[in-house]
C-alpha cells in the first residue's frame, strides 16, 4: 500500500500533509489521541523514539481521528495543550471528518504505519517493535518480515 495523501490542519496553526512530514527514508504515520489510557502510557515512548528516529531520515505525523464531540479530551484545545505541555516535535493534526482514519484503515489508538523513502507501507504494528522497524526501513527500505497488530482504544466514529 502507498500512503494515502491528505492535508490537515494542525495545532500550530499550518496545514501538513505526507508530502510535508515525510523525511529522506521514510514516514510514520501514528494514529493517537489523548483521551486513550494505551496513548497516554506509551506517549513519552513514542516521543522518544520519534526524537531518535528524525536523525535516521524519519519523519513523522500524528493524526486524531476520533470525535471530539463525544468525546471533548480530544478536542483541538486539547490537542494544542497536550501538544505544547509534552513538546511534540512532529505535527498534531486533527482529522475532522474521519476521511483518512478510514483511507488508513484504523481501528484503534494508538496504531503506527511505516513507509519506505517511496511511501509504501513496510511498518503496520504496535509500539513495541516500532523503533527497530523504522530504523530497518531507514537503513534497508525494508520492514521487518514478522509484524504484531496494534493494541488499543478502538476508534470513535462520528454517528
Amino acid at each position: 500500500m502507498k500512503a494515502p495523501e491528505f492535508e490537515l490542519r494542525g495545532v500550530d496553526g499550518k496545514r501538513h500533509s505526507v508530502a510535508t512530514a515525510r523525511g529522506s527514508k521514510g514516514l510514520l504515520v501514528m494514529f493517537i489521541c489523548n483521551h486513550c489510557p494505551y496513548v497516554k502510557r506509551a506517549l513519552e515512548r513514542i516521543l522518544g523514539d520519534c526524537r531518535d528516529l528524525a536523525p535516521q531520515g524519519i519523519g513523522a505525523i500524528a493524526v486524531m481521528p476520533n470525535d471530539p464531540v463525544e468525546y471533548p479530551e480530544d478536542s483541538f484545545d486539547n490537542m494544542k495543550r497536550l501538544a505544547a505541555d509534552k513538546r511534540f516535535t512532529f505535527p498534531y493534526v486533527i482529522d475532522e471528518t474521519q476521511d483518512v482514519a478510514r483511507a488508513y484503515g484504523v481501528v484503534c489508538t494508538p496504531e503506527f504505519y511505516g513507509f519506505n523513502a517511496a511511501l509504501e507501507l513496510e511498518y503496520h504494528g504496535r509500539i513495541d517493535e516500532l523503533s527497530a522497524a523504522m530504523a530497518q526501513i531507514a537503513t534497508t527500505g525494508a520492514g521487518p518480515k514478522e509484524q504484531r497488530a496494534s493494541v488499543g482504544c478502538s476508534i470513535k466514529w462520528k454517528s
